[in-house]
């Protein structure tokens, strides 16, 4: 029987583990997940509390899938505290992918935006010169290093840590790295995931250069298929028409990067 991706499939967490002290990944079994794409994301159904959308994460067993989150509002405290044996609902997938070119490819992630990043590694060609930004505020909070490290060793790259505060890796903001990439180097294709401010750095930066740049928006969702209307980003559904937009259509956006919608759906200032 065919799985209906709109109906929530039960699914077990049978492993997890901790990546920061704010932030696990919880490792389930789910072949339909275990192969989406790049950008794609799922809405996850925690028992009792609510229901997230989450990008999808990889993991080194075949049929296995997992979501990485940080502890922060009610929802993902909620998906963070569940433990191994405990049960959540997962729907879709949802959502577009990026759009990979070859050659010289620059990854942009911070926070928990790495987790499409990750998966965008494994659709990468031997050739390609890749290199991965991972912006955290301070060391403990930098995680997936080392699985980029792993992704790529086939490969011509480089990983680049920054952290705020200097404690690890390049002290500065993500952004600043990128910017000073961009201003040295050519690439072929420019990828970013986290938080939007930085997002919307990264676009802007690469644009200027002339450079193809996609990104991965995180908004609020409430539905994942286009019927709430509370991811909108002026005009774009962020489920519906995303989650993968193209630089140049965001920098049109008067609202990328500028303002969110809270829970009201009311526009906020960043």
């Amino acid at each position: 029987m065919q799985r209906n991706h709109n109906h929530p499939k039960i699914c077990t967490v049978e492993k997890v583990i901790d990546e920061t002290p704010t932030v696990r990944t919880l490792v389930f079994s789910d072949d339909v997940m275990a192969n989406v794409l790049p950008g794609q994301f799922a809405m996850v159904w925690v028992p009792g509390i609510n229901e997230l959308p989450m990008s999808v994460m990889i993991t080194d067993e075949p049929g296995m899938a997992a979501f990485t989150v940080r502890r922060h509002g009610p929802a993902s405290t909620g998906l963070y505290n569940v433990k191994a044996g405990q049960k959540i609902g997962v729907r879709g997938p949802y959502g577009n992918s990026f759009d990979l070119k070859q050659g010289r490819l620059l990854l942009v992630g911070g926070g928990t935006g790495l987790v499409p990043m990750m998966r965008l590694l494994t659709f990468v060609k031997p050739e390609d010169d890749v290199t991965v930004l991972i912006g955290a505020k301070s060391k403990d909070e930098v995680f997936f290093e080392g699985m980029a490290e792993n992704l790529l060793k086939q490969n011509k790259h480089q990983v680049i840590v920054t952290t705020d505060d200097g404690s690890y890796g390049n002290k500065g903001y993500v952004t600043d790295m990128v910017d000073k990439l961009v201003s040295e180097n050519h690439y072929d294709g420019v990828y970013t995931c986290g938080p939007e401010i930085m997002m919307y750095k990264t676009v802007q930066h690469a644009h200027s250069k002339g450079l193809f740049v996609q990104a991965s928006l995180e908004r609020m969702m409430k539905c994942g298929v286009g019927i709430c209307g509370s991811c909108c980003v002026g005009e774009d559904l962020v489920c519906r028409d995303g989650t993968v937009f193209d630089g140049k259509h965001l920098l049109s956006n008067k609202e990328f990067g500028h303002f969110h919608r809270n829970k009201a759906g009311i526009l906020e200032n960043y």
